[in-house]
């Protein structure tokens, strides 16, 4: 046992680190989310950001573009060329990619330094990205409705997960630990 435990604690670790960071940075952010009304529609603040700042991208294509509170469930409604096209929900802002995002790095450890500046501009770099996404989308439910579960379910999703995915690539082969061990061979 004792040799198996040796043999795979590279993979234990790295297991154990994602496991203790992911459920540490998902209870903060339900407690976090937990002080939000849902039952009385309301929005928390970080997704009523992303609705303001996605609208925002919108009014550069059409000054016709905004939002308002949905009035019967914790969302924020998405208008553009005057039709509600939309709605932003808390699943919408990303933090979750952006914790999934967090975990896998500090699990693949790396020095502090490029560790957090790392974490700091890939988690900016997902918001931005996601704020385009919305906002795209938003432009291509407009003109091509029949296509939303496509748009919203398949496309988008995989770009914003593509992206995470070259970027966990570009930490593991460029900045973790693991990439001056391998350098080291």
């Amino acid at each position: 046992m004792k040799n198996l435990l040796l043999q795979y604690k590279p993979f234990l670790l790295f297991l154990g680190k994602f496991i203790v960071t992911y459920l540490v940075l998902t209870l903060v952010y339900q407690s976090y989310l937990n002080r939000f009304d849902a039952k009385n529609a309301e929005v928390d603040t970080f997704t009523q950001l992303v609705a303001n700042q996605s609208t925002t991208v919108l009014t550069w294509f059409d000054s016709q573009s905004y939002t308002m509170p949905h009035l019967k469930e914790p969302s924020v409604k998405l208008f553009y060329k005057g039709k509600y096209i939309s709605r932003i929900i808390e699943g919408c802002n990303a933090l979750s990619v952006i914790i999934l995002f967090i975990s896998f790095v500090i699990a693949f450890t790396g020095k502090f330094k490029n560790t957090l500046l790392f974490i700091l501009l890939g988690s900016l770099l997902i918001h931005v990205l996601n704020i385009g996404r919305i906002s795209l989308l938003c432009v291509a439910l407009y003109h091509f409705p029949q296509f939303e579960h496509l748009l919203h379910g398949v496309i988008f999703p995989l770009v914003i997960y593509g992206i995470v995915f070259l970027l966990w690539v570009v930490w593991v082969n460029k900045y973790s630990f693991y990439a001056t061990e391998v350098d080291k061979k």
